[in-house]
């Protein structure tokens, strides 16, 4: 089987109450966090985890409190010797607009993502604003997405696996690399949701949702379960991979 190293590269921040992130705790906390493009390296394809900001606002007091680089699409790509127009698959983990919005760049590559995402993207719930349809109509009238409805294998050694815990087409990606399987997660969390602090766990509770989900019980039996899907969970916008150029340590 294939083995993969992981990249993170942020594409941009957002600024916000921490309760949007953790459910039922931290609210009025300010809290920024990194939204990242995830460079899959290895095998025979140019590989990306989401496609983060097209615009990102870049910052010295956004890059301290990230405690890492806030890069371009291009500027990030170019790290790795690399073009919008080399990539040649891009897997999502859902569809917010934060995660999609440099899509349209990469015309060359295949999209996955699970049809429930394209679904919402074109009929989202009034309360769901972050579905942009902008940033897919030129990759879909282009034939590149690929729509899943289950568990899919994209190619060896790299699954897509259906954790709805924030959106109803979430899907969580498990890459195998020299250091045991990663799990990036597909609902947008920080490591406190899925290792709480000891006051969370003396509530006897095992993760905290994320502050945007569908339904809060049953996204807290996702994220419970998430955590047996591989040897390494990286959550979605942790700051502590914002100073990393390769996850797991």
């Amino acid at each position: 089987m294939n083995t993969y190293t992981i990249h993170p590269i942020v594409m941009g921040t957002k600024v916000f109450d921490k309760g949007m992130m953790t459910y039922q705790h931290d609210y009025g906390t300010p809290y920024t966090i990194p939204i990242y493009t995830w460079y899959i390296e290895g095998g025979d394809k140019n590989i990306l985890v989401d496609t983060g900001e097209m615009q990102p606002i870049v910052s010295a007091e956004r890059e301290a409190a990230i405690g890492g680089k806030i890069y371009t699409f291009e500027e990030g790509l170019a790290k790795y010797g690399l073009k919008p127009e080399d990539i040649d698959i891009v897997i999502h983990t859902h569809l917010h607009n934060d995660h999609c919005e440099n899509d349209y760049k990469c015309e060359n590559a295949k999209i996955y993502v699970h049809e429930k995402e394209m679904e919402h993207l074109y009929d989202p719930h009034p309360l769901d604003f972050r579905y942009l349809e902008d940033y897919m109509d030129d990759v879909k009238e282009n034939g590149q997405v690929i729509t899943v409805s289950e568990d899919t294998e994209v190619v060896p050694g790299i699954t897509m696996i259906h954790t709805p815990a924030h959106t109803a087409g979430g899907m969580s990606i498990r890459i195998e690399t020299d250091k045991g399987s990663v799990l990036i997660c597909g609902f947008c969390t920080i490591l406190e949701n899925l290792y709480p602090p000891i006051e969370v766990k003396a509530m006897e509770m095992e993760v905290i949702p994320p502050g945007t989900h569908l339904n809060a019980n049953e996204a807290y039996d996702i994220l419970v379960r998430a955590k047996t899907l591989a040897d390494h969970i990286l959550p979605l916008h942790e700051p502590k991979w914002a100073s990393m150029d390769t996850v797991p340590e």
